[in-house]
């Protein structure tokens, strides 16, 4: 039998040249970018070829030839267990126990920070910049839509390298997943199996394959949205991009802090005063309001009292039917900025909450899924390796406990990015941007499959 080591294909050279293509077309944007702005709303200037992602090798649910005779199954039995034999470790040397990311020192290129990412994707978008002579109006605008576009950036930036990462996890599974079909034709081959055993380990390597496939389609759509913020359009750039990744997510802080020099109690505060209208938005209408006699407020309460009480019974929109009320535009103007500035306050306050609770508690997740689900994984497995070695467990066994290992790392990775993400949501809103909601991101890790029993 063949030992699952890790394979090492030639040599290739085109990512070297997607590379240089890379840094060519970030030179260019640097030194002419308008004319790549026209190359790239050309239809006569053609790009590279589209790179459509590479789908595993597809999945060989035929079953195997059996043997003509009883002599000849007798002999393939022999072959078989001979060739087992020759691993000083039996079927163990089949089985390594997590994937090795790319070392750093073979890489060609530099990785993409996220200071480099920002800084490219901030020439795409001139107008973020605040101009010479803005009111702090204008400003505090500008800041808030330099905010939100860095969210967007920096998201796109986590959802790459997370994506990727996760890309490779689902590829070794599948290769843990071959292994186990190989051993099993084999042991239908040499008579130690029916076909049964064998469709249940072919039907665990189809849905890692599904997994696999899916994984590298969600990484290219991640890439490709990373690009698009950084202003690449060229398909060979694209695919250069991906040479850039870095090989994972930032380590976790030790601690989730609201940030330097602010209390959690502080940031329903420092998101009001991050604003870029509600100081203006508060003195328009604080006139507004100081400009109707306090018997107007009184019959206006009245009245809406009223109409909602009505309404509610009828099942209808309330309904003002006092003229005196209904005409007064400066009772209307300072009811309407009263309630608007209530729903913008109100929102601000929770967008600050809401932003600032997902932080500790993606924080936790992580930790608890590197530390506690990563470490109860760690344990099973050198159990399961321990009593395999006492012939008390098979070699499905330990392939399926490596398939979970690899499943516990990609859902830690999972972890990981809904942290950073809820931190780049976090800033954002403490620099004036609104709260952008997101669903926390179900596990890619697909539940452990059905071992299948039997040595």
């Amino acid at each position: 039998m063949t030992p699952w080591r890790r394979s090492f294909p030639p040599i290739d050279l085109r990512p070297l040249a997607l590379a240089a293509g890379l840094l060519a077309s970030a030179a260019q944007a640097q030194s002419n970018p308008a004319e790549l702005a026209l190359s790239a709303t050309n239809p006569n200037v053609a790009s590279t070829a589209p790179a459509i992602p590479a789908l595993p090798e597809p999945v060989n649910a035929s079953a195997p030839p059996l043997p003509a005779d009883a002599a000849e199954a007798l002999a393939i039995w022999r072959r078989a267990n001979a060739r087992v034999a020759e691993f000083p470790r039996g079927h163990v040397d089949l089985l390594k126990q997590e994937p090795a990311p790319p070392a750093a020192a073979n890489r060609r290129v530099p990785p993409l920070t996220w200071a480099e990412a920002l800084q490219d994707a901030l020439r795409t978008r001139p107008d973020l910049f605040v101009r010479l002579g803005s009111n702090a109006l204008g400003r505090g605008q500008v800041q808030a839509e330099h905010a939100a576009f860095v969210r967007e950036v920096q998201t796109a930036w986590i959802d790459a390298i997370a994506a990727t990462q996760s890309a490779r996890y689902r590829q070794e599974a599948l290769e843990a997943a071959r292994v186990g079909t190989e051993l099993g034709r084999r042991m239908v081959v040499a008579g130690n199996w029916p076909q049964a055993r064998l469709m249940r380990e072919q039907l665990v390597e189809a849905s890692a394959w599904q997994a696999a496939a899916d994984a590298q389609a969600r990484a290219q759509q991640a890439l490709e949205r990373l690009a698009q913020k950084l202003g690449l359009w060229d398909a060979a750039a694209v695919q250069a991009l991906a040479q850039r990744l870095p090989d994972g997510l930032p380590a976790l802080p030790e601690q989730a802090l609201p940030g330097k020099d602010l209390r959690v109690t502080d940031i329903e505060a420092a998101a009001l005063r991050s604003d870029p209208h509600l100081a203006q938005q508060r003195a328009e209408a604080l006139a507004a309001m100081q400009a109707v006699p306090a018997e107007r407020w009184a019959a206006w309460q009245q009245a809406t009292d009223a109409a909602i009480a009505q309404a509610q019974a009828q099942g209808k929109a309330p309904e003002l039917t006092d003229r005196t009320l209904v005409n007064d535009h400066a009772l209307s103007n300072a009811v309407q900025a009263q309630a608007e500035l209530l729903r913008r306050g109100a929102q601000r306050r929770a967008d600050a909450r809401l932003a600032w609770a997902a932080v500790p508690l993606r924080h936790a997740s992580a930790r608890h899924a590197e530390q506690v689900i990563g470490q109860l994984q760690t344990a099973i497995e050198q159990d399961t390796l321990q009593r395999y070695n006492g012939m008390l467990l098979s070699t499905w066994d330990l392939l399926a406990s490596a398939r979970d290992r690899l499943a516990s790392l990609d859902a830690a990775l999972q972890a990981r990015a809904e942290f950073w993400l809820a931190q780049a949501n976090w800033q954002a809103v403490l620099a004036g941007a609104d709260h952008a909601g997101r669903e926390p991101a179900s596990s890619s890790a697909a539940a452990p499959a059905a071992n299948a029993a039997g040595h």
